[in-house]
């Protein structure tokens, strides 16, 4: 099928997940206007300081990057065209032996982290700390920016900010690498897996279908219509307080509607919702009263980190 475990960030922001050969070789084609220069690309799972990226602006070579961990395992060659980009990037984000091979590859001399201060919190603390953390990396959505967001903003109190940007990286990408190690014994399809297939297909009929979306309620309910697509009937969402509780073994809130506002149609959009949900393999609870929300449970919450 030519799908990539990589993510591709663009200059701008945009981000595609499990991109295929075909897109990735468009994206670097696509490279050199202004604002348009660069793609970073990640494995999935992401693992830090592994990536591989390009540069390249309009009438010019393409300088390429690809770091392997540490700082003495940053190299770069300069390429003529987008193809040779685009057959390296392919070769290394699939682990093909000899990827590498053809560019002259350069070690660049990069200076080696800062040393970070240990964490000046006691076991309280640290232990809330962790704890959250866990919590974050437990619902799957986040990414390794994201999770140390978390660490660094979690015990910020008034003035007091205990924790610095760096230890907040550090802690993140440490507990990161546990559960990246953990989700490597899963073995085939997982709930959440089930669940975006199940959602796929959701949307393929008109039913929008968003995963970990928005805050809470009142922001789903207020935004989901813009993510609706021309002719979409109705829609499905659980917000991130939803995944906190699924997460945590509580099951899944779904919660769902018809953009006509109607009850009739927000009853047929949560029969959908539970069918489709059945095709997937994953059991609901429902009365069919369109004012209660779809609870998928049991649910063996086991969501495989991207990045």
């Amino acid at each position: 099928m030519g799908i990539l475990a990589i993510t591709v960030e663009t200059e701008g922001g945009r981000r595609y997940v499990r991109a295929t050969a075909g897109e990735l070789a468009g994206l670097v084609a696509r490279i050199g206007g202004e604002g348009d220069r660069f793609l970073v690309v990640q494995r999935i799972p992401d693992l830090p300081d592994v990536f591989m990226q390009v540069w390249h602006e309009a009438g010019g070579d393409y300088m390429v990057e690809h770091r392997a961990g540490a700082a003495d395992q940053h190299y770069q060659a300069v390429l003529r065209g987008p193809e040779a980009v685009a057959a390296a990037m392919t070769g290394w984000a699939r682990q093909q032996d000899g990827w590498d091979a053809g560019p002259d590859w350069v070690r660049l001399d990069m200076p080696a982290p800062e040393p970070v201060p240990p964490l000046a919190l006691d076991e309280e603390e640290r232990g809330e700390l962790e704890a959250r953390v866990r919590e974050v990396l437990a619902g799957g959505y986040a990414t390794r920016a994201q999770l140390a967001e978390v660490a660094e903003d979690y015990l910020v109190s008034g003035d007091r900010r205990p924790v610095s940007a760096a230890q907040a990286r550090q802690l993140a990408d440490r507990l990161w690498l546990e559960r990246v190690a953990e989700q490597a014994a899963w073995e085939g399809e997982t709930d959440p897996d089930r669940l975006t297939r199940a959602f796929t297909a959701l949307e393929a009929a008109g039913i929008t279908a968003r995963e970990n979306f928005t805050c809470c309620r009142s922001c789903g309910q207020a935004e989901i219509g813009a993510e609706a697509a021309p002719g979409a009937r109705g829609f499905v969402y659980f917000h991130s307080q939803c995944t906190d509780s699924a997460a945590a073994g509580h099951g899944l809130t779904l919660l769902y509607g018809g953009f006509d506002g109607s009850a009739e149609t927000t009853a047929a959009v949560g029969r959908e919702v539970v069918a489709t949900l059945a095709e997937a393999g994953l059991a609901t609870q429902w009365n069919g009263d369109a004012r209660q929300a779809i609870t998928v449970t049991p649910l063996d919450w086991r969501k495989r980190l991207v990045g």
